[in-house]
C-alpha cells in the first residue's frame, strides 16, 4: 500500500526550496552538499532524499518553481489592456516577482545550464514563454515592429537585460523605488522602440522613391 501524502506535504517543499536557494546563492551550488542542505531547511538528511533524491533534482524544482510564479504573473496582467497600460503592468508585475526571489533568479541566472539536458531545455522552455509574452507586448507597443523580428528580438533582450540583473544593485530602501524603476524601465524601452521605428520609417520612405 502506498504511503500517505502528509497534509503539510506541499508546505514542507516550499520551505525546503526556499532554504536550498539562499543556501546555492550564497555558497554556491557545487560546493552545497545534501547535508548542508538539509541542516540549512531544518530538516533530517532521510528526510530531505524523501523530498528531493539528488541536487540536481532540487534546483530544477527551484527554477521551475520561479519560473512558474513569473509565468502565472504575466499572463495575470489582462489583455484588454492598451499596449503600453499592459506592457508597464507586466515590467511591473515581473519585476515585483523578483522582489521576493531574489536567490531564485540568481539560481537561475547562473546555475540552470548546470542541470542535465533533458531537466535544462524543459526549463529554458519556460523562459521562452516569457519571452514571447514581452516579444508581443513590445510589437504591441509598436506594431511595425511585429514583421521585424531581426529588431524585436534585441528589443526585447534589452528589456531583460534592464530587469534580470535589478537583484545585483536594488535595495528596498535605496534612493531607487520600486516604482519608480519600474517606470524607469519602461520609459527607456518605449524610447528604444520609439527610435527603432524612427529609424524604420525613413527607409521605408526612401525605398517607395
Amino acid at each position: 500500500m502506498a504511503r500517505p501524502i502528509a497534509a503539510d506535504h506541499d508546505d514542507k517543499r516550499r520551505a525546503i526550496l526556499k532554504a536550498a536557494a539562499k543556501l546555492f546563492a550564497s555558497h554556491g551550488f557545487d560546493r552545497a552538499s545534501m547535508a548542508e542542505i538539509a541542516l540549512a531547511c531544518g530538516v533530517s538528511k532521510a528526510l530531505l532524499y524523501h523530498y528531493y533524491a539528488s541536487k540536481d533534482q532540487l534546483l530544477f524544482d527551484i527554477i521551475r518553481a520561479h519560473l512558474d510564479d513569473l509565468v502565472a504573473a504575466i499572463e495575470a496582467v489582462p489583455k484588454t489592456l492598451a499596449p503600453r497600460e499592459r506592457l508597464a503592468a507586466m515590467i511591473n508585475a515581473l519585476l515585483e516577482e523578483y522582489r521576493h526571489a531574489d536567490e531564485e533568479h540568481q539560481i537561475q541566472i547562473s546555475d540552470l545550464k548546470r542541470l542535465p539536458p533533458k531537466m535544462k531545455a524543459e526549463l529554458v522552455e519556460r523562459e521562452r514563454v516569457l519571452v514571447r509574452q514581452f516579444s508581443g507586448a513590445l510589437a504591441g507597443l509598436e506594431p511595425i515592429l511585429a514583421a521585424r523580428r531581426e529588431l524585436l528580438t534585441p528589443l526585447t533582450m534589452n528589456l531583460f537585460g534592464m530587469m534580470n540583473w535589478k537583484f545585483m544593485w536594488f535595495r528596498e530602501n535605496g534612493p531607487v523605488s520600486h516604482a519608480a524603476f519600474a517606470e524607469m524601465v519602461m520609459r527607456s524601452i518605449e524610447a528604444a522602440a520609439s527610435t527603432l521605428v524612427a529609424d524604420l520609417v525613413p527607409r521605408a520612405s526612401l525605398a517607395k522613391r
